[in-house]
């Protein structure tokens, strides 16, 4: 049993060219995962975390198709990569599945949205440890598509998508993490 600190020092983004492509992540797994999700710590219980499921292949490559033709219609001509455009097609279809990260602001704004915007990345922290305990890669990610994905996503007024959690069973060997020591950035007084 791997100990919290264990799995935080063992996290890692791990990126859906990586993932096992005819290797789903089940139903049951992805809600194990949200249920984590929703024990993040939450200020006056504003519980401000929604999530958005692309599950089905269906509807994994309606995303890819979203993103794509986001970035076609958003990119001149000068800095068009045909590389870029295919990835961001490519990237959910290649994914177990994708969640869509947004956050709802309280209606009464009886917190700073700075306070809700942390309590949503708690709960993809807590997705995310939850994925490295079970061996499953996942990469959160924030293109400018996603973020204004507010139509495609069918978000409801207070809410704003703050990126994708990619989710995929990989081959990725275990890579050491680099982090500069902590002294270097404590001041104690």
């Amino acid at each position: 049993m791997a100990t919290i600190q264990d799995l935080i020092r063992r996290w890692r983004s791990i990126f859906p060219k990586t993932y096992v492509q005819d290797k789903p992540v089940d139903r049951a797994t992805l809600e194990a995962l949200l249920e984590s999700a929703n024990w993040a710590p939450t200020h006056r219980l504003t519980e401000p975390w929604r999530f958005v499921v692309f599950h089905s292949a269906e509807s994994r490559d309606q995303l890819g198709s979203y993103l794509s033709a986001y970035y076609q219609q958003h990119t001149s001509p000068e800095i068009f990569s045909e590389e870029k455009f295919l990835k961001n097609g490519e990237n959910p279809c290649r994914s177990g599945a994708v969640i869509a990260i947004v956050m709802q602001r309280d209606p009464e704004e009886r917190i700073p949205e700075f306070e809700e915007i942390a309590a949503v990345s708690m709960a993809v922290q807590n997705m995310w440890l939850h994925c490295t305990e079970l061996g499953l890669g996942c990469y959160w990610s924030s293109p400018k598509a996603a973020l204004e994905a507010d139509t495609f996503l069918g978000l409801e007024p207070g809410q704003r998508c703050l990126g994708l959690f990619y989710l995929g069973w990989h081959n990725m060997p275990e890579i050491p993490g680099k982090r500069s020591p902590v002294e270097e950035k404590t001041q104690w007084r």
